[in-house]
């Protein structure tokens, strides 16, 4: 409907109601209603204009018992109690604006006075289309035979047919000569009847219900060529097919339209008017719109909004029970049966409304998330530890490659000194093979930052267990030659045929094999991977390496702990053998700092999420490598740096005779 349409634009969602106590404005009542009710407007109160009593009275106090309703439609037939309940609550109908119907819009009672309620009232009246054939009309009516009736009426109606000013009821005088009797006819003009909307809709009735009629004569004929009025009867039912099917010959401005439900609809346009007290025009009338009904979607209504004069205010009224909801809120609603009086509430976290008045918030897709206002969904934050602004990034580089500078200055010393006796009391290559090691560990902390991707996730993960299983192995097999060294110095001990080259190289690789074995099983059954966590932290995605099977990973780690407690058991029975250079007490200390930090790693690892939890993992590859280091190497160091007095072989020799 064109008020529902006129209370849409303007936002008016809690409207009052006037309507006729009669048949025709019960009906235009449900009309009105079902089709507000469609769109979701509510109905603040209902009052019909009727004679005033005691109930009447405070039913018209709900107007201002509603400060919220600032619009009132009149509804139903036109009628005097209407404009006289105007009149008489004038000063409860001050503030509101009124919509009227075509009924009242086109009523002269109205239009004549001078009612300061009306002002700045909308009404909606048909727009009538001037007949085309008026010039043909006049000219097939002066035609006509001169009957003396039609003689005296034409006489005194063409003066006024070219006359815009004259009244749109005009009086006429007719002698009948036979009886000698004066008749005086009150009628409309004939500018009135084809300009003010009745007769061109009666007109147009009649040239669609002819044109109809000949489109059915014409179906029928063709279906029964020889005798078409026999086959009439049977088609009569289909006449209103055929009123639908009837069109307009300017398809593009039509004076008369069907809808899809079959339904006669007409062009509207929308007055403001504006009453000016003491004026020579007792009402001025602004065209403020129109409705086009057979327009596209969206350009059926036009309002040109700055030309309304509105009543007691220079914007457009507000007639709401509840003030808009903003975007980043929804609608919740009240214990009320009215759907427009809600209260707003924020949107949750991850949901967005981005309208006014929103029913419900959208929620974000999976790799968005809701702004601080809730009214954008924003890309989440991808976290990662990255090189670019990372102080875990930037710490834990520089502590490697600090590592990495100092196990290599070791290694270069213990080149340099390869030809001493405490570097080739213990296996010297054995000791390269350590210190190599350890730099490779080192360096694998590169391999956990950064943007994870298939391959770094592959390789961070197995890269420290083979390098730590080559560490560890190498201080076994250096433990396994003391304890065979000490245990050879009895004559005739069976522990001399072990005292071979071979023996630490085969610990080494036998114990490195079961774990380059494990890996190589993990990468070939379910390697790891990148994988997106986007439920740890709602407003992240976390960026991070699934280890794809925790039963690899931890086979992985558990087998790393066992050479690392067997390294550590065997140590620690060896440490006090006797022997001038004997580093079992050095590797009891680094095993038991290497069990301690993985073993703390793994709780900490489970308890942690996205990039703390790689954090957790570099810190105990950088602690454990400093461990090796610091514990198996810096005392020999010390002692060739600082105390080369000790690392002569005399100086071992006297020790051991001692």
């Amino acid at each position: 409907m064109v008020v529902t349409d006129l209370l849409e634009h303007f936002g008016w969602t809690w409207v009052g109601i006037l309507v006729s106590d009669d048949d025709k404005g019960e009906n235009e009542l449900q009309i009105l209603r079902k089709s507000m009710r469609e769109s979701g407007i509510c109905v603040a109160y209902t009052i019909k204009y009727t004679e005033e009593n005691e109930d009447y009275n405070k039913k018209i106090s709900q107007v201002i018992n509603n400060p919220q309703v600032r619009v009132i439609i009149m509804c139903g037939t036109f009628s005097v109690d209407g404009v006289h309940l105007l009149i008489h609550y004038e000063l409860l109908f001050s503030d509101r604006t009124l919509i009227l119907p075509p009924s009242w819009a086109s009523n002269s009672i109205i239009t004549e006075q001078q009612y300061p309620e009306f002002h700045g009232s909308l009404a909606i009246d048909i727009l009538s289309q001037p007949f085309t054939e008026v010039e043909d009309f006049v000219k097939s009516y002066r035609k006509l035979p001169k009957i003396l009736f039609v003689e005296s009426f034409w006489k005194q109606i063409e003066p006024i047919i070219g006359n815009e000013n004259t009244d749109p009821f005009i009086t006429l005088n007719y002698t009948d000569e036979d009886n000698n009797e004066s008749v005086m006819y009150t009628v409309p003009s004939l500018r009135y009847l084809l300009t003010s909307g009745v007769s061109p809709r009666l007109y147009e009735a009649v040239e669609v219900l002819a044109k109809a009629l000949h489109e059915m004569f014409l179906f029928i004929k063709d279906k029964n060529p020889e005798n078409p009025i026999t086959g009439l009867t049977q088609y009569t039912q289909k006449l209103q097919r055929h009123l639908q099917m009837t069109k307009h010959l300017d398809p593009m401005s039509p004076s008369y339209y069907f809808s899809d439900l079959g339904e006669a609809v007409h062009p509207y346009k929308i007055i403001n008017w504006i009453i000016v007290n003491g004026s020579a025009q007792p009402i001025r009338e602004v065209n403020v719109g129109n409705v086009t009904p057979w327009a596209v979607s969206g350009q059926k209504l036009y309002i040109n909004t700055p030309s309304i004069t509105w009543r007691h205010t220079q914007e457009v009224p507000v007639s709401r029970c509840s003030e808009p909801c903003l975007p980043g809120s929804r609608k919740k609603a009240r214990k009320t049966i009215h759907t427009c009086c809600y209260d707003c509430v924020p949107c949750s976290e991850g949901e967005i409304s981005n309208i006014t008045d929103a029913e419900n918030c959208l929620k974000c897709q999976s790799d968005k998330w809701s702004n601080e206002k809730r009214d954008r969904c924003l890309p989440k934050v991808m976290e990662f530890i990255s090189y670019h602004n990372d102080t875990i990034a930037s710490v834990s580089s520089s502590v490697s490659l600090f590592g990495c500078l100092v196990t290599g200055s070791i290694f270069r010393i213990f080149i340099s000194y390869r030809d001493t006796p405490i570097v080739k009391a213990n296996n010297r290559n054995l000791s390269y093979l350590l210190l190599v090691s350890i730099i490779l560990s080192f360096l694998s902390v590169f391999l956990f930052l950064g943007r994870p991707s298939d391959v770094t996730c592959r390789l961070r993960e197995t890269s420290f267990g083979v390098f730590f299983s080559v560490a560890v192995s190498s201080l076994l097999a250096k433990t396994v030659m003391v304890c065979v060294a000490f245990k050879s110095t009895k004559p005739g001990s069976p522990w001399k045929k072990w005292l071979r080259v071979k023996l630490p190289y085969t610990i080494v690789l036998l114990c490195s094999s079961f774990q380059v074995v494990i890996c190589v099983l993990w990468l070939s059954i379910s390697p790891p991977f990148q994988d997106l966590d986007t439920q740890s932290y709602p407003e992240k995605i976390i960026i991070q390496c699934n280890e794809g099977s925790d039963l690899w990973f931890y086979s992985m780690l558990g087998y790393m702990g066992l050479l690392a407690a067997v390294s550590f058991l065997l140590a620690f029975m060896v440490r006090t053998l006797p022997d001038s250079f004997n580093e079992a007490k050095y590797i009891t200390f680094s095993m038991l700092l290497f069990c301690s930090v993985w073993m703390a790693m793994i709780p900490a690892y489970l308890s942690t999420r996205g990039k703390y939890m790689v954090a957790v993992e570099i810190f105990a590859v950088i602690a454990s490598s400093a461990g090796l280091l610091a514990c198996v190497f810096f005392p020999k160091c010390f002692i060739i740096l600082f105390r080369p007095e000790m690392n002569r072989k005399t100086d071992l020799l006297g020790r051991r005779k001692e």
